[in-house]
Parts: C-alpha cells; sequence; structure tokens
C-alpha cells in the first residue's frame, strides 16, 4: 500500500479555504486538471455517499465517493470508484487548521493506494504533483482572484 502526505500553508483564514474546499463538486472551478463535474443522480454535494463524476481536462472521466464531511473538523475524505488510471483502492482525506500566528491555514491532503508492480513511482509522482500539488497552487491562485473581487 503506498501512502502519500502532502501538506502546506495558505495564507487565507481557514473558514474561506474551507468555504472552497467543502462543495464536493467544486473542484472544477479550481484544479487546473478538471474540466466538468457534476453529482449523479441529483443529490446534494454535501450528502455522504454522493457520487461526483468528472471529466479531466484530456477526456478522462473519473467517478469518486463522498465518505465524510465535517464541518467542525473542516475535513473529508473520499474514494476513488472508478479511473482510466491503475490507481485501486485510493482513499484521500483533505483536512483543513488554523494557523493562529497570522490567521492562515494548515492544509492537509493524505491518501493511500495500491498499483500495479512497476508503476508505484509514476502513480505517486502523478499524484504528488499533478493532483496534490497543482491543486494546492490552484487553490492558492482562486483565493487570491477572490479577495482582489471584494470591495476595500
Amino acid at each position: 500500500m503506498i501512502r502519500i502526505v502532502r501538506s502546506t500553508i495558505v495564507h487565507t483564514p481557514t473558514d474561506r479555504v474551507w468555504a472552497l474546499l467543502r462543495d464536493f463538486n467544486g473542484h472544477d472551478r479550481w484544479h487546473p486538471a478538471v474540466a466538468k463535474s457534476s453529482i449523479e443522480r441529483g443529490q446534494s454535494a454535501d450528502r455522504l455517499g454522493c457520487v461526483r463524476r468528472f471529466f479531466l481536462r484530456d477526456g478522462s472521466e473519473l467517478r469518486e465517493r463522498l465518505l465524510t464531511l465535517s464541518d467542525l473538523e473542516q475535513a473529508f475524505s473520499y474514494c476513488l470508484l472508478e479511473t482510466p488510471v491503475p490507481l485501486f483502492n485510493y482513499v484521500a482525506h483533505v483536512r483543513l487548521a488554523p494557523v493562529t500566528d497570522g490567521d492562515l491555514t494548515f492544509w492537509e491532503w493524505r491518501c493511500s493506494f495500491s498499483t500495479r508492480k512497476g508503476e508505484e513511482a509514476e502513480m505517486t509522482r502523478m499524484v504528488r504533483e499533478d493532483i496534490y500539488d497543482a491543486g494546492f497552487a490552484a487553490v492558492r491562485t482562486k483565493l487570491e482572484a477572490l479577495a482582489m473581487e471584494e470591495p476595500a
């Protein structure tokens, strides 16, 4: 089983970061790899068990299920149901925590999965860089743009 843990500091208060990340169907508005997303069967994006079906910019289709969601802990977890890449038993957890020195956000994104023998390094790199690190950078950019739109 491969385990990846990535974390970062976002220079925005935790409530603002949570408002963006909490929407299980909102990653198409900030993640550069995601082109379009929808929740199946018209369910709410915060209903445990809901499934998001989304398309990447390259046309690949994926499905993920929301496993947990806690506004109190500002955390959620999800699992991958269908993917065109060899990620098996993929379960991810996202957690935010306030950094009180400066009103910043600590963001942790972790997962575990298995893959085919010989593809461990490539799948680890892809998840770490193309999904998590790219997501961190994109959220920073999105939050900066939102802050600039606010009245002074």
